[in-house]
């Protein structure tokens, strides 16, 4: 057999075969104060990590205008940030700490560490001179050993938690309403003031009493739930989209905090 026989162009794809990848496009939030948030956001990605979405911006508004006795501060974690622009806005408005955290999949983790970056000069550095954001790959339920080490362990020895939980759109995903709220177990602080804010936009209307079968789910694991607002956008996020289109254009706000008697056995 003639080793010198070619296969020429026989394995090679055609031009055009496949669509060109999406690249990274570039969005901008507008602060209540004026400021600027830019962001990048990955280009294509199964999670969605491609848009800003409405619940993250309501988020950001709602902590910016809350910051004084929300935020500032405090150590703050995002769950499924994205694009982060929940967890800037803290930063911004001098959380304590802030950790940003999504899916370990390393473009999401890497474009996150971009944004925290694009956004340094508008953070300023804490009072011990360390930066205040903070970025780390996390699945829901997973251990939060590396999520509590950005803490300072408090005085009394046990471990350190978090004051305030960001849940921008997370609730959609219903097979990890259980590894949600095992999170919020396991890193919001058992203290009357910490607060779990879920926050979302029921894109698929028809899905709407399965999404929010995760309140119940969060009251019988021992949080209150309190609605705290219900926000009309001005356009649906999704233009094509089937179902009410009201309720596609409504962000919905709550607040999940400890329960007494969870607050009792801490």
């Amino acid at each position: 057999m003639d080793d010198d026989v070619g296969t020429g162009d026989l394995f090679q794809d055609p031009e055009g075969f496949y669509p060109d990848e999406k690249q990274p496009t570039f969005a901008e939030h507008r602060m209540l104060s004026g400021q600027t948030v830019r962001v990048r956001l990955v280009g294509n990605h199964p999670l969605y990590a491609d848009l800003l979405w409405n619940a993250g911006r309501t988020s950001a508004h709602y902590i910016e205008q809350h910051a004084a006795s929300l935020i500032r501060g405090k150590d703050v974690l995002e769950i499924g940030a994205a694009a982060g622009v929940p967890s800037i806005v803290s930063a911004i408005q001098e959380a304590r700490t802030v950790v940003m955290t999504d899916y370990p999949d390393p473009e999401l983790v890497g474009n996150m560490q971009y944004n925290a970056d694009l956004a340094k000069t508008m953070i300023a550095a804490a009072p011990d001179g360390q930066s205040r954001l903070h970025v780390e790959g996390y699945k829901w339920g997973g251990p939060v050993d590396s999520l509590l080490a950005y803490l300072t362990p408090p005085a009394d020895g046990g471990s350190p938690r978090f004051d305030v939980l960001i849940m921008a759109d997370v609730v959609y995903a219903h097979r990890e309403h259980p590894n949600l709220i095992q999170t919020m177990q396991q890193t919001l602080k058992k203290d009357p003031g910490s607060v779990a804010l879920v926050i979302f936009t029921p894109y698929e209307p028809w899905l709407l009493p399965k999404t929010e079968q995760f309140f119940p789910l969060a009251e019988a694991s021992g949080f209150t739930v309190t609605k705290i607002f219900e926000k009309l956008m001005d356009e649906v996020l999704f233009a094509n989209d089937p179902g009410d289109e009201r309720l596609r254009r409504t962000v919905f706000g709550y607040e999940l905090r400890w329960a007494p008697d969870e607050l009792k056995s801490k």
